[in-house]
């Protein structure tokens, strides 16, 4: 007797055309195309959950650099002053303190700069 997947097949069916809805013309229609229109979709969507995570990062080092340079302080030399002054601050808020508090930035950039080695 041979089987038939008639219910399972058609709940797999809708729960993927429901999954591609929003997609533009036969990628949100077509059975073979929302197939792979999701398959590519969620490997997107695993790697950029990843990527996120360093643009963040990224952002906020342009941040800080930004921030520092118009102190006189490189951002290498800002970071390496604040190891030295035991101040642990994550960059994600440095970079808030050196956009919504200008003067507690100012503050732990006197300090990075009092640690730093005079050379």
């Amino acid at each position: 007797m041979r089987v038939k997947y008639g219910k399972a097949r058609r709940r797999k069916k809708k729960r993927l055309f429901r999954e591609a809805k929003g997609n533009v013309g036969g990628r949100s229609r077509l059975w073979r195309t929302v197939q792979e229109t999701i398959l590519r979709s969620r490997a997107y969507a695993y790697r950029d959950r990843r990527v996120r995570k360093r643009d963040f990062r990224s952002l906020w080092i342009t941040r800080i650099t930004a921030a520092s340079r118009a102190r006189g302080l490189r951002y290498s030399e800002l970071m390496y002053g604040l190891r030295l002054a035991g101040v642990e601050v994550n960059r994600k808020m440095l970079s808030e303190i050196a956009i919504h508090n200008p003067e507690v930035f100012d503050e732990i950039v006197a300090k990075a700069q009092s640690s730093l080695p005079k050379s």
